[in-house]
């Protein structure tokens, strides 16, 4: 069954949100960090007269720190909350068919845990993730 996603960049990789989990895509401005927090939160946000928590989503899946200011995100609530998800870039929104990853692939670290399916777009595979599994918390709730 075929259904919008808004394809992006994360960590140099091409992925696809389901437009469902998509509340908005933004331009962040000021992050202000937050001490104790988990290592990808890179902290809070005001984003249309609201907090969100800025999530760093390379770090989140490749385990290292998407490095630089992130200036776009995508925009989610998620258990409640609203959660600014940091891209790469912003590509496009389309209509495509997820299909299982292929049988004996392998996704390093959370990419195979937030990962649910894969499209192709114009012969390119992008990863379809789920962004409630990038969020702390919800993570170690959804393991147990």
């Amino acid at each position: 069954m075929s259904c919008l996603y808004l394809l992006a960049q994360v960590a140099g990789h091409p992925v696809a949100i389901e437009s469902a989990a998509v509340e908005s895509v933004v331009d962040l401005g000021e992050v202000t960090p937050t001490p104790l927090a988990a290592r990808h939160v890179l902290g809070l946000a005001t984003l249309r007269s609201r907090v969100v928590t800025v999530l760093d989503t390379a770090g989140a899946l490749a385990g290292e720190a998407g490095g630089g200011v992130p200036r776009r995100a995508i925009v989610s609530q998620i258990d409640g909350h609203h959660y600014a998800f940091a891209v790469d870039a912003l590509d496009d929104v389309a209509e495509f068919t997820p299909r299982p990853l292929a049988a004996g692939v392998t996704l390093p670290g959370e990419w195979a845990r937030a990962t649910r399916a894969v499209i192709d777009r114009d012969g390119e595979a992008a990863l379809v993730i789920d962004l409630a599994a990038l969020v702390p918390g919800l993570q170690q709730m959804s393991s147990d």
